[in-house]
């Protein structure tokens, strides 16, 4: 505990919150290539690498996931959500926040239905979530 004169000459520095999406804050300056501070809620980018990965203990799946290069240069991976995709390799994403618990590192979200990503094929419930249009014979 710090005396009385320690927090008379240092004081009590507040704690700044540190991003949980750090990607998502940045923006670039094509013309003088250089990153600019322009937080947004979500970011196009570019997959660079398709594949799958394997989460934390004590969970066992094949997760599929995507690197993807961003709109500001800045790579990150990032998690496909839903039963099955048709993303690969130069295909063009929209990304949001929000990370994936047993998967170390990703902390970003690929948002299904919009640019080069399908919907949800056959998709009943929480159908906004995963792009998937409403079906014909449903009232």
């Amino acid at each position: 505990m710090p005396t009385f004169n320690q927090l008379v000459r240092k004081g009590r520095k507040t704690v700044e919150k540190k991003s949980n999406s750090p990607a998502l804050q940045k923006g670039f300056n094509s013309l003088r290539k250089k990153s600019t501070d322009a937080s947004s809620p979500q970011k196009r980018g570019v997959c660079t690498a398709v594949r799958t990965a394997t989460p934390k203990k004590p969970n066992s799946a094949l997760r599929k996931i995507a690197r993807v290069r961003l709109s500001n240069g800045i790579e990150v991976t990032s998690y496909i959500p839903g039963e099955g995709h048709n993303l690969q390799e130069h295909s063009v994403v929209l990304i949001r926040g929000g990370r994936v618990k047993d998967l170390p590192g990703t902390r970003y979200h690929i948002i299904r239905g919009t640019l080069d990503t399908a919907g949800v094929a056959k998709r009943r419930q929480a159908r906004s979530k995963y792009g998937a249009k409403r079906p014909k014979d449903a009232k």
